[in-house]
């Protein structure tokens, strides 16, 4: 056994492909099915105080989209041209079919996303099993581990797109191994159709593309791969391409665009010395982030993915593999750098996680797969690796954010950027780098002491984990989730008010864009468009508009011809009706 080895040829590694009893062959599958139901249920009921968007305006777009393309009224989205999606809007339209409130689609919505995001859980086992080479029981606990993860199952309350991306990359890179491992044309269209599936969905899907085209054109040029393998990788992401644009032509002008397409605003804001520095202090947070909220095991994991790439221990479908997630990792946080640094009126933020998080499951089991299967002295240097990039990632972090505090501005702490790290240390307005890499350090510590020291252990730690995802959860909810829901769920409910099916309705700018946004989406027959602080449209039936009493703002309907039907004087809106 080498010394340099992350792995280690032990018995019950050996055991983790060799013969099982007939008897217990049925038990894993029935503990994964079992294990899914109860993600889904744990999920719903994580998000039963959700009743109405509060990730504006993402969850917004993505729902008007998704009820014009079930063929009722579309609305407004904040996408633009150049990088329109509607891969999620198409999963999710089925729960606009029919004549129901708003509130009954939006928790079919909710139990739509809970049954996708919890496929991450035996998509995470089979992963521990065919890659790392886990014994059933660790890859069991790991996987539960990743798919409590709250970088993961956070979305699943909410009509966003990342409650699709973290299940979706453990299935591609499953299959980039499988397709390395046992080539053949139906491996390639396998991981042809889910890279496909990353182009359906979402912007940075573009980065997964260009990795799939360099891993193909690599594997020919090596001669690992034919023509007819080539066709069968590359065609089922043109033919992805061509579902999106099919059904934006589908969906005509009943879905209208206010996003700005990316120019030359993001090629200045790069082409620069501080353009440069910015984007690189970009990157380094999301990836110092990774390694937080996994507890250090994506600093493990990355640690022993090099040593992969310069001296292979596992065979080529591992080395393949690792290589082509430290590419996407690197890839997407700093494309999502470049995009964000290129967005003008948009303050920055100290941290936006929101990209690399669906990265974290996949990175968090390879972490763990070397803890449970290396030597002592393999595990120690792969663990001061990622005590290096928490300190060295922290000291950065916290070097930033005091200078830009120097020059007079602040970096706001956006409300999805990073919620596992605002649980986890305990900082809600601000960023704390140096609590954070405590914390990831401690973490590592507890992980590593039980893999090493007390191997006994490592089964209950594995569990400790989970718990400590599910508590991370649950102070999201309490802190987070729930006052947002109470902040953004208009009261009363337009049904209260008396505005009937079949009115055409408009909304004032003067009204909150939460507030208006929540209220548009409970007016189920037509798009509510919007207009000025003054006198409606002609066409306007019903205008929700700024209720402000004793404020110079506050909106008299009656010089228009309208009577007041109600609203909340607190929350600054009525409803009115034309005479």
């Amino acid at each position: 056994m080498a010394s340099g080895s992350d792995v280690i040829e032990r018995p019950e590694v050996l055991a983790a492909t060799s013969d099982a009893t007939p008897a217990r062959r049925w038990l894993v599958p029935l503990l994964l099915v079992v294990g899914w139901v109860l993600s889904v249920a744990w999920r719903m009921w994580l998000s039963r105080h959700i009743v109405m968007p509060i990730a504006h305006t993402d969850e917004d777009s993505y729902l008007n989209t998704a009820r014009a393309l079930a063929g009722g009224p579309g609305g407004f989205s904040s996408e633009n041209d150049l990088l329109r999606r509607v891969g999620y809007p198409m999963l999710i339209s089925p729960a606009f079919l029919g004549d129901r409130d708003f509130s009954d689609s939006y928790r079919l919505v909710q139990l739509i996303n809970a049954m996708v995001n919890s496929a991450l859980l035996p998509l995470a086992y089979l992963l521990g099993r065919r890659l790392l080479r886990l014994r059933r029981s660790y890859a069991l606990l790991g996987a539960l581990a990743a798919a409590t993860l709250p970088a993961t199952a956070f979305y699943a309350g909410v009509a966003m797109i990342d409650t699709v991306m973290a299940p979706l990359v453990v299935a591609w890179l499953l299959a980039v191994h499988r397709w390395i491992e046992r080539p053949g044309p139906l491996a390639a269209a396998t991981v042809g159709l889910l890279v496909g599936g990353f182009h359906l969905l979402h912007s940075r899907g573009l980065v997964i593309v260009a990795v799939h085209a360099g891993l193909v054109l690599l594997l020919f040029a090596r001669r690992r791969v034919g023509p007819p393998a080539i066709l069968a990788a590359l065609l089922p992401v043109l033919a992805m391409a061509l579902v999106n644009a099919a059904a934006i032509r589908y969906l005509g002008d009943k879905v209208y665009l206010l996003g700005s397409t990316p120019g030359g605003g993001t090629v200045e804001a790069v082409a620069s010395v501080q353009g440069v520095v910015r984007v690189g202090a970009g990157v380094t947070t999301q990836l110092w982030y990774l390694v937080v909220i996994t507890f250090g095991m994506a600093g493990v994991a990355w640690a022993a993915a090099v040593r992969e790439l310069w001296r292979p221990q596992h065979g080529d479908a591992a080395r393949w593999t690792m290589g082509v997630a430290l590419v996407v990792t690197v890839g997407v946080a700093g494309g999502a750098s470049v995009i964000l640094a290129g967005i003008t009126g948009k303050p920055l933020d100290a941290i936006y996680g929101r990209y690399v998080q669906m990265l974290a499951p996949f990175w968090l089991l390879v972490g763990l797969g070397v803890l449970l299967t290396a030597g002592r002295r393999v595990v120690l240097r792969r663990a001061t690796v990622a005590v290096a990039l928490l300190v060295g990632g922290g000291a950065l972090i916290a070097v930033r954010l005091a200078y830009v505090a120097s020059r007079g501005n602040y970096l706001r702490y956006g409300g999805f950027g990073a919620p596992d790290l605002m649980a986890l240390t305990g900082s809600w307005r601000e960023m704390r780098p140096v609590v954070g890499s405590l914390v990831g350090i401690a973490g590592l510590l507890l992980l590593v002491a039980a893999a090493v020291l007390v191997p006994r252990l490592r089964m209950p730690v594995l569990g400790v984990l989970v718990v400590a995802n599910l508590v991370t959860m649950q102070v999201i909810d309490q802190r987070m989730v729930r006052p947002f829901v109470a902040s953004s769920a208009p009261t009363p409910r337009v049904a209260d008010v008396r505005v009937r099916p079949g009115e055409r309705v408009w909304a004032s700018t003067g009204v909150h864009y939460i507030m208006r946004f929540n209220l548009s989406h409970q007016v189920t027959w037509t798009d509510v468009r919007w207009f000025g602080d003054q006198e409606p449209p002609a066409a306007a039936q019903v205008v929700f508009a700024r209720w402000a009493p004793g404020q110079a703002d506050d909106w008299d309907g009656t010089a228009y011809g309208f009577v007041r039907l109600g609203g909340n004087p607190v929350q600054h809106w009525a409803a009115w009706r034309r005479v």
